[in-house]
């Protein structure tokens, strides 16, 4: 049976596991009456939060097509943000884009106010007063109910509760960060930080992009590949490959298959409200749901600890947002005349 859980402090009860629309479409199966069927198994199975966003191909409107009669059953969240054209000005989080973005939202989704609208990634080029001041007009035109981020490291969730606050804008309610058994960086400040704020939080890849599905083995045939459909990369990694190893001998040793450890390690942290199933077929999501009443013993997550020690990440998934200053190059580096100029002043 699925569990339930406040999604922070907005009122709102979401199902454990939500279902994350992504791989719905032509990103994943272009079969839209197949994508249908697995949101109406989903609804079925009692899971009531839906994720998407308008840069997932034709996702929207498959989940808004599936919706039609069911619209009242589902919390219902989406994204903004991500280029969804080769328009400069089609992405970002000015409000200039943000007000058109929700517009073509709303119609694909088939639906008069979307429950979570969330900034998709970071945008440190864009003002995030600049943001929120959107959103809030959003929420006010009673377009969206809540409005939530992703992505963000613990200093721009702070920044951005503190800009609400001293502006009297709406805050951000949820944050969707990347989280699993390889990749715990999130524990030592993301989770804390959204605990602090009443924030909800919507874990994304906790299957660390299919690795925790027993497929990638050491010593197999794991070359690094990269998807056509998706553009994401799982890295070959001896040490990821071998804590998976250990981890696979741990979930043969408990009984239980290591999808079901993954999804149930990640609803184990008291911070966590739901976390993202991305199902592609119908038996990928019967195999997920098989596993939502699995509840881990002390005893297990010690025995994970010994493998991936918390707030450990063993190889983040090429996916995972790390912020200018670590992409710009330009950020990291002194020019060469600084450089010198630094250490004479500091040799004198």
């Amino acid at each position: 049976m699925m569990r339930y859980r406040p999604l922070g402090a907005t009122g709102i009860q979401v199902s454990t596991y939500a279902l994350g629309a992504m791989m719905l479409g032509a990103l994943g199966n272009p079969d839209r009456r197949d994508g249908i069927r697995v949101i109406h198994r989903a609804l079925d199975a009692g899971i009531t939060f839906i994720d998407t966003a308008d840069r997932y191909g034709d996702s929207e409107d498959v989940v808004g097509e599936a919706l039609v009669g069911r619209r009242d059953q589902v919390v219902l969240a989406t994204k903004f943000s991500g280029p969804v054209d080769d328009d400069i000005n089609h992405r970002g989080a000015s409000r200039r884009w943000i007000m058109q973005a929700v517009e073509g939202s709303l119609r694909r989704l088939q639906t008069d106010y979307i429950d979570l609208y969330q900034l998709h990634r970071p945008q440190p080029g864009t003002d995030i007063e600049e943001t929120l001041s959107a959103l809030t007009d959003l929420v006010r035109q009673g377009k969206v109910r809540a409005i939530g981020s992703s992505s963000m490291r613990g200093s721009e969730i702070v920044e951005a509760q503190w800009v609400s606050e001293r502006r009297g804008f709406e805050r951000f309610r949820t944050e969707q960060p990347n989280y699993s058994l390889l990749d715990r960086q999130i524990e030592t400040e993301v989770l804390p930080v959204a605990q602090r704020y009443g924030m909800g939080t919507l874990i994304y890849s906790p299957l660390a992009g299919g690795t925790l599905t027993g497929r990638y083995r050491a010593g197999g045939e794991n070359a690094n590949f990269r998807s056509v459909r998706t553009g994401m990369r799982h890295f070959r990694d001896e040490r990821r490959l071998a804590a998976v190893e250990e981890l696979l001998r741990l979930s043969d040793e408990i009984g239980v298959s290591l999808t079901h450890l993954a999804m149930a390690f990640v609803t184990a942290h008291p911070a966590v409200t739901s976390a993202i199933v991305g199902a592609r077929t119908l038996e990928q999501l019967e195999d997920t749901l098989a596993g939502s009443e699995l509840e881990l013993s002390d005893d297990v997550l010690d025995r994970i600890d010994a493998i991936v020690a918390p707030g450990e990440s063993i190889g983040a998934m090429d996916m995972v947002y790390r912020g200018p200053e670590v992409g710009d190059a330009r950020l990291r580096r002194r020019p060469v005349g600084e450089r010198s100029a630094a250490e004479s002043e500091i040799a004198s």
